[in-house]
């Protein structure tokens, strides 16, 4: 059976509830899910995922998720060819226009030296998921699940 692996860090709860939306999409697809905040997460946490995912939020000037940092250091090291990955993220385009979801991009970027396969570009989303964030994250999903 296929699995997927969620890492997801949120500071509001709109990357935590972006994470379930993955989540329940994979369950529907009859994919198995594995989905842990980011503080539970350890380096290896791919290694036996055939999808990985990282949800994230963006604060302040482009900032990363505290409890992400060692983890985005870490994936540069991993080895994730054959694999399947997908970022989705969060953030404030009001607030932080040039910075909009940039520890996404960034993650998407240390996924493509890992030698794993992009299933979908990264999915930004303005602070929490409307309904056609929804419909974007079932297509990501989707898209993952078929690459």
């Amino acid at each position: 059976m296929t699995l997927a692996k969620i890492i997801y860090a949120s500071m509001t709860g709109n990357t935590e509830e972006i994470s379930e939306i993955l989540e329940d999409q994979f369950s529907s697809l009859g994919i198995e899910v594995e989905r842990v905040n980011a503080d539970d997460a350890q380096e290896d946490f791919f290694e036996d995922a055939d999808i990985c995912v990282v949800a994230t939020y963006t604060y302040d000037e482009g900032q990363f998720p505290f409890e992400l940092e060692d983890f985005y250091d870490d994936l540069f090291d991993q080895d994730l060819s054959g694999k399947v990955y997908g970022v989705a993220g969060s953030g404030d385009s009001e607030l932080y226009p040039e910075f909009f979801c940039d520890a996404a991009i960034n993650f998407d970027y240390a996924f493509s030296k890992t030698g794993a396969i992009q299933g979908h570009e990264v999915v930004k989303i303005e602070n929490d998921a409307e309904d056609e964030d929804k419909i974007r994250l079932q297509e990501f999903v989707k898209s993952l699940a078929n690459t």
